[in-house]
Parts: structure tokens; C-alpha cells; sequence
């Protein structure tokens, strides 16, 4: 590839990530949430604060299309579920949205295999009061991530 062609791409790809932010800023939650999928399909992985704001999104559909991205983003590289672990926590126990909820706990398999995760979703399987979808979920996410921990999970 020539350097005028690499300009050209990264142009490109410059104007992708332009547009690509200026749709998540939409004040059409359809837009956004088309948006925050496209991260993810794309890859773009400098996005992660962008991938941010949309699980913190006031609709349940662009929170899940940002979820949804950061599976994809951590199927090969846990860091990006352990960079918003906390926050996938939280989404996991608590939003008012269990296709959401359903969601967070499934990008937490992508992560590493942390005490605290584990004993999080133990519990959540473990709650009468869950919906059983989401209890079913966290059983077996919990339990894949007790075998990657090994012995001491």
C-alpha cells in the first residue's frame, strides 16, 4: 500500500468514526442504538468510552446494542470487559430492563474470571425473586467462569 493510499483509508476511517459518533449522539434512541452496534461490528476499539455512554443510555435498546458491541469487542480480549466490569455489575443486579440484565451477565463470561463476578451472579441464579431467564443465565455463566478460575473458584 502506498502512503497516498494509507492517507486516503485512514481518511476514511476518520470520517466512519465521525459519523459513527455523531450518531450515538442522536436524540433518536434508534439511531444511537445502531450506532453503539456498529462499534462492535467494526471493531473500533478506541471506542470504548463511546461504548460508555451508551450502556449508561436512557433506552433499554441502546444499552443493549452497547452490550451487544462489547461482547463482540471481548470475545478475543477480556480487557474490555474488565475496563467496565463494575458498571456491567450494576447493569447485571439492577436495571430496570432484564433483556439488559440478561445481556451484562452474558458479556461478563467474556472477562476474566474474577472472585467478586462469580459471587455476583451465584447470587443472582440463586434469588427466587429473579426472573428465571436471567437466574438460568448467571447459573451458567457463574459456573463457566468457576471452571476458567480453576481450583480456587
Amino acid at each position: 500500500m502506498s502512503l497516498v493510499e494509507a492517507a486516503a483509508q485512514a481518511d476514511e476511517l476518520a470520517q466512519a468514526g465521525a459519523e459513527l459518533e455523531a450518531a450515538a449522539r442522536s436524540s433518536d434512541y434508534r439511531q444511537r442504538a445502531v450506532a453503539y452496534r456498529a462499534i462492535g461490528q467494526f471493531r473500533f476499539r478506541q471506542k470504548l468510552e463511546l461504548l460508555r455512554r451508551g450502556l449508561e443510555d436512557e433506552s433499554p435498546a441502546a444499552r443493549g446494542s452497547a452490550l451487544l458491541s462489547v461482547q463482540l469487542l471481548s470475545k478475543d480480549a477480556p480487557g474490555v470487559v474488565n475496563a467496565i466490569r463494575p458498571l456491567l455489575h450494576t447493569m447485571a443486579s439492577a436495571d430496570g430492563n432484564q433483556a439488559v440484565r440478561r445481556l451484562a451477565v452474558l458479556c461478563l463470561r467474556n472477562g476474566s474470571p474474577q472472585r467478586e463476578t462469580i459471587v455476583l451472579l451465584s447470587g443472582l441464579a440463586d434469588d427466587d425473586d429473579q426472573e428465571q431467564e436471567l437466574r438460568n443465565t448467571a447459573r451458567t455463566v457463574a459456573g463457566d467462569l468457576r471452571k476458567r478460575a480453576g481450583p480456587k473458584g
